[in-house]
């Protein structure tokens, strides 16, 4: 494993982490702890030192999972999570940002964890109205103060919104959460030089592309009705998958893992400190894992692999 220092947090992160929305039960899966577990366990074992959650993901379901995983591990491991968001159902959310709500997750989201703190906290798809409020911004420096949260981190919703990203410094956000694979690139465009040039760490999410670029769907794959991907436009999808095929065969040198390929075409760009893929079983966390010994693959920024 690799590691890399998350911008000004100065925390050292593994390059790979392990994202756990599938925890909540969105993705086609219905987890046990057991399975959690071992692949919490394997992931140590390989050096993976990051974790990636959410209030949303269930009514705070992945973090309970995680929670009992890293016990007695909790000082091995860098815990991020959200704020922002109130789980009622399968893909029903509401929006709840309030400084008020904010404490009230953050003290839910650590009883699930099993933790008195977190790593980072971060802004969950907030819109630019609710990020430039006073009142939230100063309960967030009162629940670092307090000890509750170590660094504060923005998860953008929007993988274009430099808004939010130029004004991290007023809001006291030290690392971006974007989406970013190789079927989207807008953050190379605006955000990631804004990342740069305030130092701050970047975290990759979707880096698979919600699985696409796994390799293991082609044109005309379906998904069963409770994975988020079966509500994807029909057309669309099939434009996509094109689109991975056709990346499959013209870019990703033969014998290579298509997954593991993608995970280290994400990390070979500058900005990006860390992906954080999910994972369905220990295979998967193994295979991403191995994605950080992967020589360089993309011709644009060999350089930034080390």
């Amino acid at each position: 494993m690799k590691y890399r220092r998350l911008g000004k947090t100065n925390l050292k992160v593994s390059v790979v982490g392990i994202g756990t929305w599938q925890f909540g039960g969105e993705w086609g899966k219905t987890f046990t702890q057991a399975e959690v577990d071992a692949m919490f366990r394997r992931g140590l074992e390989l050096g993976i030192n990051l974790i990636d959650t959410a209030e949303c993901y269930g009514d705070h379901t992945s973090e309970r999972f995680i929670g009992h995983a890293i016990a007695g591990q909790r000082d091995r491991w860098i815990l991020a999570t959200k704020f922002g968001h109130k789980f009622h159902g399968h893909m029903n959310r509401t929006e709840e940002r309030t400084a008020a709500h904010m404490q009230q997750q953050l003290d839910d989201s650590l009883r699930a964890l099993r933790s008195d703190y977190v790593d980072l906290l971060q802004y969950h798809s907030i819109k630019d109205g609710e990020f430039d409020n006073d009142e939230l911004r100063l309960a967030l420096d009162k629940a670092v103060q307090a000890g509750k949260v170590r660094h504060i981190g923005n998860s953008i919703g929007s993988n274009d919104n430099i808004h939010q990203t130029d004004r991290s410094g007023w809001a006291g956000v030290e690392v971006i959460q974007v989406v970013y694979n190789r079927l989207d690139r807008k953050p190379e465009q605006r955000v990631f030089p804004s990342c740069i040039r305030q130092d701050l760490g970047v975290l990759a999410r979707v880096p698979l592309a919600s699985g696409f670029l796994s390799g293991k769907y082609k044109p005309g794959a379906t998904f069963p009705k409770d994975d988020v991907r079966a509500g994807h436009d029909a057309a669309k999808l099939a434009q996509r998958l094109a689109e991975v095929e056709k990346i499959a065969r013209e870019e990703v040198p033969a014998g290579t893992d298509m997954a593991q390929w993608a995970l280290a075409w994400c990390l070979q760009h500058p900005a990006v400190t860390a992906v954080i893929p999910g994972c369905k079983d220990v295979k998967q966390v193994e295979s991403n894992a191995a994605a950080a010994d992967l020589p360089p693959v993309r011709d644009d920024h060999p350089q930034a692999w080390k």
